[in-house]
Parts: structure tokens; sequence; C-alpha cells
């Protein structure tokens, strides 16, 4: 099966993140979860955010590329909003990767070197509605992937919510959540 490195939102390493990973672990894939806050999980989106800040989001993106180091190259990186940051930074830059999988963020492809590279398949996922997804230029930046790559699938689910694949958090969207952990999955045995 598939190996992938999962890099956690801005509340932390929840446990609806690490609920997540088992999901993908039930399905026979080898989960890694580093944790790019050393420990500290908040229970406010702001609150998470504030620290990310103040740590920085280079310091957030370089634990992320220092965590997936003695791993195999060949692996699928993932990430939930503030984790798509080390996940595409490793997907662009990192030879071997097997694909990228970007939940509730993604970033224009130039801040990682320019263009994606030649065949890696990628989905990102985000609400439509999303202040942060749709309001931010996360959409945007989504859209131009999509055109450029040549393996890109964009997955928009009614509603407002972010984060809504974390199912410890109030924005969980049980609906929305299955059906991009089926997308997810199907796209695991693919690049297996």
């Amino acid at each position: 099966m598939t190996e992938v490195v999962l890099f956690h939102h801005a509340h932390g390493l929840t446990s609806g993140v690490r609920e997540f990973a088992r999901e993908l672990e039930g399905a026979g894939h080898t989960v890694h979860l580093p944790d790019l806050y050393e420990g500290r999980v908040f229970d406010s989106l702001a609150e998470g955010a504030a620290y990310a800040q103040e740590t920085g989001f280079g310091v957030i993106t370089e634990r992320g590329r220092a965590a997936a180091e003695d791993l195999p190259g060949e692996v699928v990186y993932a990430g939930f909003s503030l984790g798509v940051l080390p996940a595409q930074m490793l997907a662009q830059t990192r030879p071997g990767a097997k694909g990228a999988l970007l939940f509730h963020a993604c970033v224009p492809v130039s801040e990682f070197g320019g263009e994606w590279p030649r065949g890696l398949p990628v989905q990102v996922h985000g609400m439509e509605a999303d202040e942060f997804f749709a309001g931010e230029g996360d959409l945007e930046a989504a859209r131009a992937l999509a055109r450029t790559a040549d393996d890109a699938e964009v997955f928009l689910y009614p509603g407002d919510r972010h984060l809504f694949a974390d199912g410890s958090l109030p924005s969980y969207d049980r609906e929305a959540a299955g059906l991009l952990t089926e997308r997810v999955l199907k796209f695991l045995d693919r690049v297996g």
C-alpha cells in the first residue's frame, strides 16, 4: 500500500487528525504524523494561528522538512490547512514523491520554486464558501495548479466550514468528510 506523511493544521496534532490517519491505516496504508507544534494543541483556531505566526511559517515548514528527512522519498505528502505548507513544499521539491493531498488550503506553486513536478498527482479539497480557502486565494491557487499540472483534481464541497474533515472540531462536517476520505482512499490506491 501507500506511505503517507500527514501534517496537521493550526490547532496542532488533534485527536481528529489522528483519527483521520487511523482511517487511512485501516485501509492498509502507512501514515506518519509529524508534530510541527512540538506537543502543543490549541482549542481555538485563533490561538493556533497566533502560535504559528509567532513561531514563523518558515520554521513550521522547516520542521516538516526535517520530519520527512529520514523517511523514504516515495511517499504521498498530505496536509490539513497550515500543514499544506510543508506537504506542498516537499511534494514540489523532494525527489520521488508519489503524490500530494492538500486539505483546506493550497498555495501558489511559485511559493516553492515555480512549477508543479511533471506527472505528480495532486488532490485539493476545500469548501466553496470557506472564508480562508475561498476567501484568501487558496481556491484560485488550486485552480491554477489544476490548469498546469498533468494530474490534478480540485474538489469543492458545499458549505463554509474550514477544517471540516477533523472530527474533533466543531467545524466537522460528517458528510463532506466522508466523501473526502473516500476520494483520498481511491487516490492512495491509484498512486500506491
